[in-house]
């Protein structure tokens, strides 16, 4: 009769265990691997592209000596009185401003519309929080801005700017509709 030996039983099975990863690391599995990597390396070699030439850094002197300071203003903007004698086109000086005009253009929200007899009104509210009725010919902004139309979307301005040379130019703004 054999006597149940644990340790021999252990041994056998550990045996079996590592003939059985040995047998698995043999397997075709990565033939299709080591076929690729034989295909890759049967391909000739390209020759490696040269550096770029880098270009020699040249340096500039800026010298601002006879330059005007950019961080200061060009000049004292003209008082109004000395626009008046600008000759060409240009906004009227002498009528008397109305309210809105004391605001600049992009502290004026238009809020809305109003329609009064097929005449459309818009509404627009000022930096102080009061709201407005305007229609077309009177003036908001502080560029002389004359309203020369108001839509359900916006409404359209021409302003007079004064221009470096002292001419004044017309442009067209608006104020589109707070959604």
């Amino acid at each position: 009769m054999t006597s149940f030996n644990p340790s021999q039983l252990m041994k056998n099975l550990s045996y079996i265990a590592f003939f059985a990863v040995l047998s698995g690391c043999t397997s075709d599995e990565f033939d299709d691997l080591k076929g690729y990597i034989a295909q890759v390396k049967a391909k000739p070699a390209t020759a490696i592209e040269p550096m770029p030439v880098i270009k020699s850094y040249e340096s500039y002197v800026y010298v601002a000596d006879n330059l005007r300071n950019p961080f200061q203003p060009l000049e004292e903007p003209q008082p109004f009185e000395d626009m008046a004698d600008i000759d060409g086109p240009g906004p009227d000086l002498n009528r008397e401003k109305e309210e809105l005009e004391a605001y600049p253009l992009d502290t004026l929200r238009m809020v809305g519309i109003l329609s009064r007899n097929n005449e459309l009104w818009g509404l627009v509210r000022a930096r102080d929080g009061v709201i407005h009725r305007v229609q077309p010919g009177q003036y908001l902004g502080q560029n002389f801005g004359k309203i020369i139309g108001v839509h359900e979307q916006q409404i359209d301005l021409a302003e007079w700017v004064n221009t470096s040379t002292g001419k004044w130019l017309e442009r067209d703004a608006s104020l589109a509709l707070i959604e």
